[in-house]
């Protein structure tokens, strides 16, 4: 076969020789034969999905260019959580626009991902210190999703005595996507919203929780202690949505009494980008630290005794919990949490507190200056935002400032009843503020200017903070640019990404994430536009996202799409959701039955319990399918009462289901409909669709079909593509229009979630057009089936479809050699030694390997990959054999560092050469585990998730620069 010429050349790793080589090592004489071999027959597409024609990449940089133009940068001041700044440019080029740091998986292997655990432990410990409580994790998806997720452990917290407290308050000045959010996850857990004046609720014993926006939505900053302490008092525990810059100058949450606080750290150094990806934070007493949704980073030891990072009590995952799960959070905003960790180390405490200073002094003055032109601010103490109404002037006149402003090139918030919101931040100049002043002026009765009065601070004295925040040496020793270059890219040189080697992650699809993909994020017409300006002012973004819409729906089959979702378990749980509206809608309230294969990622009960429903679990059969009757068996059991069937396709055990319509049927005969997700789409695309196998919505990882990177644990997006059914139960938002016309309440803060990030898989559909689309998933099936046929003759591979091939993913079986004393983790730490990220270890079967190369892997890069492992195989065997000490081995004993290997002293019965040059290839690139393997149980036994003492460095002789 000929691979066309352009991009499509660029994504794809074989060439064509390395192609017909591979055809000829597994017995296939074609790509065509092959997919004919693989893919069942029955649900293969009868024609070309209509995708648009492939342009290049020059082509579709100066495409992007054209569209980006027609958005419009007003300077805006809208605020509701989206707010300017600066990104320093030595973080956005050395990591935000840095493949060593956003090709990253999330860091399962620790001791390959020691730069991101510690650029990850800053990031909690900042949010520790300025929130004033005690255990922090390592970022949620936003600040609507991360105060959802704090209503609901609170929900689950609840002591056995306190069971009837299902009412939760709600106060009205939170910002109306927060209470939307909380809204669409409050239904169907049966918790009770009570959204009010949190000054005149009167909450009783059936409270088991309230929620308060510091500052609050208008811009006020209240004291609430008083408050806080008399709900304690009641038995109601209390979460705190804070801004995380204002906590540089405002008493920190902790101590007003907060038992959560939760909130974005986009304001450091995030840009808006329409919407996302951006940070959130969640942090809270240490009671609830095995609650606590999302990844905490924690310090443990490795075994020669150093101090290491891993992420900590990784039972409490939720898809490792399924069913019993009271979360489905299983990615984050890793990249985005260390832009802002790495923002507040660039900073330190006194440049946080400047930057703070500096906006709150505007806003005094600005305050100061429309006073005098007689406006009223209705805020009497705030940080950064004004809430300005009429005063004196005529009451129509919010009106005429909007048209004023507009003209002039402003963007501000405009309430219902008349008040205007003007929110600041570290990007006004002085110039700004005179702009802002002139449209006041012009449109009140009173011309006359202000004058310059002394700036007085309108934080009250009982909110000044005094405590100290960001005391750690890394927080206070990288003032200059070359300092902070340095310390990011002693990190990243601790991390095993993309740019070092293959990672092969099954079900995980770690494909290039190509420059030209990754460019347009970077455009200012992108990057700072405000997800709630006004329609014609995002015309570029809204092209973009109606065009990625409908290419999704040409792939999946489907006729409508939302991309509101920000991550895959959050499409999960927006499928369900529209599903349950459906039914709800038909009079069937009473559907609440999913049926779930065995196989399933653990992420699919947490989110089928989410949304209300109940779990039944379908068995697989000897061959890893889902057992169809027992399939039938369940679904007429529940047919009064069934909602769904949740189905991976091609399924987590790497083949193509040859009965997947008969399975759908079954669920559709029954009263249910069927739920597909989308995690293996990369052996879909061009050859079959969700629609076409009989699904009637999806969800899609844009972070692995359509090349987002992974980010080392973030950002994701998860939208969801639906049939005619479903359309109308699309997520709305409360800000901006959106969804279906019965749409559900929204999933995410933003409209269009990640938006900025959806240029990506814009891109990569662009350029790769209608043929390189399906060739990436003729060449991702090729490539996962030549490593099978070189492995199979060394390992046991689990299934295989009926003719002896797998899909784009394979299980290969480690649990043989267990009775040599090997364990499938020691495989995957041996696996560090050749260059090498471990394949997914443990599922979805228990001591086995998954392993999935993606289509943009060249053949060397495979054969060096299958080389690593037959090598291991013959290491075992050594063991197996008693040729290797059974305990004192390479196994065993791996990762080895070079600390270890160049020690004076080497007491091994294996030579270092073998430890750490296993094969010839590993000579040319070597990359090295900064730690030696890590001791979980110490670390979960000792819990710390804050940045260790100095000294602690010292003790382990090591020096950051």
């Amino acid at each position: 076969m000929t691979i066309p010429k352009g991009f499509a050349a660029r994504h794809i790793g074989p060439n064509d020789q390395e192609i017909d080589e591979m055809l000829k090592n597994i017995g296939s004489e074609s790509i065509m034969q092959l997919m004919d071999e693989v893919v069942p027959q029955l649900i293969r597409l009868p024609q070309p999905l209509g995708l648009p024609e492939a342009i290049s990449e020059h082509e579709y940089l100066k495409h992007i260019r054209e569209v980006a133009t027609q958005n419009k940068l007003f300077r805006t001041y809208i605020g509701m959580g989206y707010y300017g700044t600066i990104t320093p440019s030595p973080i956005l080029r050395n990591l935000f626009e840095n493949p060593g740091w956003y090709t990253q998986y999330t860091p399962y292997q620790a001791e390959i991902s020691q730069g991101r655990l510690e650029s990850l432990l800053n990031f909690q410990t900042m949010v520790i210190d300025l929130t004033g409580l005690e255990v922090a994790n390592a970022s949620l998806l936003d600040e609507a999703t991360a105060a959802a997720e704090a209503m609901i452990m609170l929900f689950h917290a609840r002591e056995a005595a306190d069971k009837d407290r299902v009412k939760f308050f709600v106060s009205e000045k939170l910002f109306p996507q927060n209470i939307d959010v909380l809204r669409t996850r409050a239904t169907p857990l049966g918790i009770e919203l009570v959204i009010g004046d949190h000054h005149t609720e009167q909450m009783d014993e059936s409270f088991l929780g309230a929620i308060l926006q510091y500052p609050d939505g208008d811009g006020l900053a209240e004291d609430y202690s008083p408050w806080i302490a008399e709900a304690h008092a009641r038995g109601v525990r209390v979460v705190i949505v804070a801004d995380l810059l204002s906590l540089t100058l405002l008493k920190a949450p902790g101590e007003l009494g907060a038992d959560v606080c939760v909130g974005s750290a986009q304001r450091f150094g995030v840009p808006p980008g329409f919407g996302g990806p951006h940070a959130a934070f969640f942090a809270a007493k240490e009671d609830y630290k095995r609650q606590m949704p999302g990844r905490i980073i924690g310090v443990s030891i490795d075994a020669k005794g150093n101090h290491a990072y891993r992420m900590s009590l990784q039972t409490r995952e939720q898809h490792i919990k399924r069913e019993k799960a009271t979360s489905n959070i299983c990615t984050a905003q890793a990249l985005l949490a260390n832009m802002a960790a790495m923002f507040a180390v660039y900073h330190g405490p006194d440049g946080l507190k400047e930057i703070a200073r500096d906006i709150h002094h505007q806003a005094c003055w600005l305050a100061d200056q429309l006073t005098q032109l007689g406006y009223a601010q209705v805020n009497e103490y705030f940080f950064d935002t004004l809430k300005v109404s009429h005063g004196s002037n005529e009451p129509g006149i919010h009106e005429e400032v909007k048209e004023i402003a507009q003209k002039d090139g402003i963007n501000f918030r405009y309430f219902d009843g008349g008040a205007i919101g003007i929110a600041l931040d570290e990007t006004v100049s002085k110039d700004d503020l005179k702009k802002i002043v002139d449209v006041f002026r012009e449109a009140s009765a009173d011309q006359v200017h202000g004058k310059e009065k002394e700036v007085v601070s309108r934080i009250p004295s009982s909110l000044v903070r005094t405590s100290s925040y960001l005391t750690h040496p890394v927080f206070n020793s990288h003032r200059s640019e070359t300092q902070l270059m340095r310390y990011m890219k002693w990190l990243e040189n601790k991390d095993l990404s993309l740019n070092t080697s293959m990672i092969s992650l099954g079900s995980c699809t770690m494909k290039l994430n190509a420059a030209s993909e990754m460019i347009p994020v970077s455009f200012p017409e992108f990057s700072q536009l405000h997800p709630f300006v006004p329609e014609e002012q995002s015309a570029g973004y809204r092209q973009i996202i109606s065009d990625l819409e409908e290419m999704l729906c040409r792939i999946t089959g489907f006729t409508a799409c939302s991309l509101q979702p920000n991550s895959g378990a959050q499409g999960e749980y927006a499928g369900l959701m529209v599903i349950r509206a459906y039914h709800i809608d038909r009079g069937d309230s009473h559907r609440n039955i999913t049926l779930i294969p065995a196989s399933a990622h653990g992420t699919n009960p947490a989110s089928a319990v989410m949304a209300g429903m109940k779990v039944v679990v379908v068995k697989s059969d000897e061959e890893g399918n889902v057992d169809i009757n027992d399939l039938k068996l369940r679904a007429e059991e529940h047919r009064n009462d069934l909602a769904a069937l949740m189905i991976t396709y091609p399924s987590t055990h790497g083949i193509y289901e040859e009965q997947v319509k008969q399975i759908c049927d079954i669920v559709h005969a029954n009263g249910g409909l069927v739920y597909m997700d989308g995690a293996n789409m990369n052996a879909q695309v061009g050859l079959t669709n969700p629609a076409t196998i009989g699904a009637d919505v999806c969800h899609l990882n844009l972070h692995k079909t359509f090349a987002i990177p992974h980010g080392g644990g973030g950002p994701g997006m998860g939208p969801i593509c639906v049939n005619d059914k479903l359309a109308d139960y699309l997520p709305s938002h409360p800000v901006v229009k959106t969804g279906g016309k019965k749409g559900i309440p929204a999933v995410a803060a933003a409209p269009w979630g990640s938006a900025s990030i959806l240029l990506i898989s814009y891109g990569y559909l662009r350029m790769l057009g209608e043929e390189g689309a399906l060739l990436s998933t003729q060449l991702a099936i090729l490539n996962a089936n030549y490593i099978k046929a070189r492995l199979q003759k060394h390992f046991a591979i689990l299934y295989q479809g009926k003719s002896g091939r797998c899909a784009h993913e394979m299980i290969v079986d480690m649990r043989e050699f267990k009775k040599h004393g090997i364990e499938v983790e020691d495989i995957a730490k041996r696996l560090m030694d050749y260059g090498f990220h471990a394949p997914t270890v443990s599922f979805p079967v228990p001591g086995t390997m998954m392993i999935e190369p993606t289509e943009s892997e060249d053949k060397g890069e495979l054969d060096r990959f299958c080389d690593a492992l037959i090598s291991i195989r013959h290491e075992i065997q050594e063991v197996a054999d008693g040729v290797a000490d059974k305990a004192d081995n390479v196994l065993k004993n791996a990762p080895h560092t070079a600390a270890e290997v160049t020690a004076n002293e080497w007491l091994h019965p294996y030579s270092r050469e073998k430890a750490a040059y296993p094969l010839p290839f590993v000579r040319h690139q070597k990359f090295w585990a900064s730690v030696a393997r890590i001791n979980n149980t110490y670390g979960d036994r000792n819990l710390i998730c804050t940045c260790p003492p100095i000294e602690s460095y010292m003790e382990a002789g090591v020096t950051a620069p």
